[in-house]
This record gives C-alpha cells, structure tokens and sequence, in this order.
C-alpha cells in the first residue's frame, strides 16, 4: 500500500474522509483524457466512423471530430470537452 501512494500523483486524493475507504480513482479518471481515437478497416470504414462523430455530437455538446484516412481504413479522433462525457460514450457504445 505504502509503494502504491509513494508512486501516485500529488493530485490524486485516496482516501474517503466520510467513510475511512482507500480508492485510487486517480489511476481510473483522469480529467485531461478526453480524446477518442477509433480505427475501422474495410468498405464500410467510413461510414460507421462518420455515424459515430454524429452519435458523439448529438449525446454532448461541442464534440470536436476529424476524420482522416490511414493505411487500410480510416481513423475519427473525438475529441469532448470533459473526461466523463469520453468515458459515458464509451460505455454506450461498448468501446
């Protein structure tokens, strides 16, 4: 335990001052993780990347999006404007 907090942020708060409980949220959310890179592959690439930026831009507001071709697909970078609202998406699209 004590190596865990030696090689943890000074930002992450562990420990639930109400209940007595150790939680490293820090390691699971990180507030500056809000970009969504997705990679699809085939004829259809295209496609289902553009219909996620569009499910991404209506669920939040000011969702950021590029769309670019790689070797053998193409690539979409969401990018939101808070951590939580990557990882809701995410979790509503089984990403």
């Amino acid at each position: 335990m004590k190596k865990i907090q030696e090689g943890q942020s000074e930002l992450v708060n562990d420990t639930c001052t109400d209940c007595g409980s150790y939680a490293d949220i820090g390691a699971v959310i990180d507030e500056f993780d809000t970009v969504l890179t997705l990679a699809r592959e085939g004829d259809n690439a295209q496609s289902e990347l553009q219909a996620m930026a569009e499910a991404a831009k209506q669920r939040f507001e000011g969702v950021k999006s590029e769309l670019k071709a790689i070797e053998g697909g193409q690539e979409l970078r969401l990018t939101f404007g808070y951590s939580a609202e990557k990882m809701i998406f995410q979790l509503e699209h089984g990403l």
